[in-house]
């Protein structure tokens, strides 16, 4: 029953990984090349947007690979081990990581919500900062419950 369910959450991140690959080829430059239409007087916006979402995918992909570690770990019975709170500090930092740079991107957001008079525009910026953030904060309190764990497990085979 174990292996099913990590397998499932092993394929789940996969399937995670896909999307975002997609929106990076796809997506990216069509954001790039609207960012540069509607803000001709500044140049760089275009690859200020490139750098911005791209260079966001890299800690994404990184902290996936983290999870399929972690689920390695729990699949060779080795969860309750200094390995497994690793990725999940890996994990915390690329959560940070991605949350910033979409902070940075944030002004480009009130720029197109201004020229395009939607506020709403900017909560949708909001979203990935914001989700990001509290992944972050769950891998943070993760990393703690199972760092203390592991403490109370060592004691426990100490006076034993």
């Amino acid at each position: 029953m174990e292996k099913v369910t990590t397998l499932f959450l092993k394929v789940a991140v996969i399937f995670l990984g896909i999307p975002v690959l997609a929106l990076c080829i796809f997506l990216v430059p069509e954001l790039a090349n609207v960012a540069a239409e509607l803000l001709p007087d500044f140049a760089f916006v275009k690859y200020f947007v490139y750098i911005a979402f791209d260079a966001s995918a890299i800690p994404f992909f990184f902290a996936l690979y983290q999870a399929f570690q972690l689920l390695r770990y729990i699949d060779n019975n080795k969860a309750f081990s200094d390995l497994a709170v690793k990725p999940l500090m890996k994990i915390k930092y690329c959560a940070i990581t991605i949350s910033v740079l979409h902070v940075l991107v944030l002004p480009l957001f009130y720029v197109f919500a201004e020229l395009d008079d939607a506020p709403g525009v900017i909560f949708v910026g909001l979203i990935v900062p914001f989700a990001s953030l509290v992944i972050a904060v769950f891998a943070a309190v993760l990393q703690k419950l199972l760092q203390e764990a592991i403490n109370f497990k060592s004691e426990n085979d100490l006076t034993v």
